[in-house]
């Protein structure tokens, strides 16, 4: 099991606050060169953040920069639909596959099956809840079919993936030296009994 002292968690919880901020979308503060974090800053609340609480804090960081885009940045309001409702169960499943994985994680080979099934199956939900909502229910589409939305999910869903891929591996290679660096410099280890 991931268990992160609270400072630790704070930390982590700013800097997803402050790449959420950076990467939203075409908003205000936006680095047009980086790919959309959201998915893998719930996904990465869920591992690395215990109270069920941050989940609200990012849902409620993710409606205050969509609004403020949407009001002041001069963003389209084109996803911005009754549909919108649906990424509330889209980045819940990311942030309960990342907290399933929490509850497996060992720092060891293995770990990669739960963590690669819980990236899995996170990002599956989180795509059906999010593309399906949007494109069944935004009343952007006059005509919805089950094959038009399987061929929107082939042409759209890989550029999801792959974004999420890009910080995930870079939070693997982060989490992976911080761990290295405190067994170095912490070297005693705890025994039963």
């Amino acid at each position: 099991m991931l268990t992160l002292s609270t400072r630790n968690q704070v930390t982590i919880g700013l800097m997803l606050a402050l790449l959420m901020i950076i990467t939203r979308g075409h908003h205000f503060a936006s680095l047009h060169s980086l790919p959309g974090a959201s998915w893998v800053i719930f996904f990465l609340a869920g591992v690395y953040l215990r109270p069920v609480g941050s989940l609200f804090i990012f849902f409620a960081l993710s409606w205050w920069l969509d609004f403020a885009a949407y009001t002041w940045g001069g963003t389209s309001g084109f996803c911005l639909t009754p549909a919108y409702i649906f990424l509330l169960p889209a980045y819940s499943s990311l942030w309960l596959a990342g907290r399933w994985y929490a509850n497996q994680h060992q720092m060891e080979w293995r770990t990669l099956i739960p963590f690669s099934l819980s990236i899995v199956a996170g990002l599956t939900f989180c795509e059906l809840f999010s593309s399906g909502g949007f494109y069944f229910f935004s009343g952007r589409f006059e005509e919805t079919t089950l094959i038009e939305f399987g061929q929107r999910l082939i042409a759209y869903f890989p550029l999801y993936i792959e974004s999420f891929l890009f910080y995930i591996g870079i939070v693997v290679a982060i989490h992976t030296a911080c761990t290295l660096i405190h067994h170095q410099f912490n070297p005693h280890k705890t025994t039963a009994g």
